[in-house]
């Protein structure tokens, strides 16, 4: 939200491309994210709250009516001090919340083409994130009307990890109310085998020595991005990443037999800041990517070339 504040919103980057995705056709999703992670909540009634509302004042023209669902907020556990993840967090999101739907009623009306969801909440695999705040969140999705449902961010460190996410929100949503999956992946299980050495067969055929590490082997295809088929076969050789060859199916199906998700996404490409400060401590999302385009050469067409997931992403559009 505060990159609005010097630019006309509708000529934000993010903001022009998810609009000019919707004029081609595509369904779409905006977030609105507030970071608050390295600074309090505005006191209710403060001029920095009203200044928020502001900011909302200038976005919601721009895209109500005209993107098909807006989740408010991205990740508020994540993306607030970890000492005001408490009621604070809860009176600033119900406020945001409430301006957004009074906007929509006043300026879209009773067919408003844009739908309403509250976002996102991760981890909810640990217990400790099933904090009163978690139930007060929960409780206001299910007692406000306009409200559709939740959004998660499964991301784990196993399959199994993704159950107690739905687990958690089906029972505390009203009947009717539906779910996204706005990101979801397994970063925290590929994050735990980034210091595991590379494959003898991998090692001896692309000459890097036995002892590499898979984050030495990253760090390579980042600073001379490797062909297509090397990039494939890396992930091919590592037995702990082919263990969850199954992944996206896997996860799209315990969603969809809920019978409540209306949307889920996945990370599409690779991104510059996935490459910054590669080591053994990195975060790995670039190993979530259907396409790879910082650790393997684009093609002759200039596509990105593909990462592992393209064959399981198509198929699963048509499931």
């Amino acid at each position: 939200m505060p990159e609005v504040d010097d630019v006309d919103p509708a000529e934000h980057v993010g903001i022009a491309g998810i609009l000019d995705a919707a004029r081609r056709g595509y369904h779409t999703i905006l977030t609105l994210k507030f970071p608050y992670n390295n600074a309090s909540f505005p006191e209710p009634g403060s001029e920095a709250a009203a200044a928020e509302l502001d900011r909302l004042d200038r976005v919601l023209p721009a895209v109500m009516g005209r993107v098909d669902i807006i989740m408010i907020g991205n990740e508020p556990f994540i993306e607030s001090l970890p000492a005001e993840r408490d009621h604070r967090l809860n009176e600033f999101y119900e406020t945001v919340a409430r301006h957004v739907i009074d906007h929509r009623a006043e300026h879209c009306g009773e067919n408003c083409a844009t739908t309403l969801y509250m976002g996102a909440l991760n981890r909810l695999d640990l217990e400790d994130n099933r904090t009163p705040a978690a139930e007060r969140w929960m409780t206001f999705v299910r007692e406000t009307p306009e409200i559709e449902g939740v959004s998660i961010h499964p991301h784990i460190p196993g399959s199994e990890n993704a159950r107690p996410f739905v687990d958690y929100i089906l029972p505390r949503m009203r009947a009717g109310q539906t779910f996204l999956v706005t990101e979801f992946s397994l970063v925290w299980y590929w994050k735990q085998h980034m210091s595991d050495t590379v494959s003898a067969g991998f090692a001896s055929t692309y000459g890097f020595a036995p002892d590499t590490k898979i984050w030495e082997v990253v760090q390579a295809a980042i600073d001379d991005p490797f062909r297509e088929h090397q990039w494939h076969d890396f992930l091919t050789s590592c037995d702990w990443f082919m263990q969850q060859s199954g992944f996206l199916q896997e996860q799209m199906r315990l969603y969809r037999d809920t019978g409540r998700l209306a949307v889920a996404t996945y990370g599409f490409r690779q991104q510059e800041d996935m490459t910054t400060n590669m080591g053994p401590d990195k975060d790995p999302w670039l190993f979530n990517s259907v396409f790879a385009p910082y650790t393997a050469q684009s093609r002759d067409s200039g596509m990105a070339a593909p990462g592992y997931w393209l064959d399981a992403f198509r198929s699963l559009q048509n499931v």
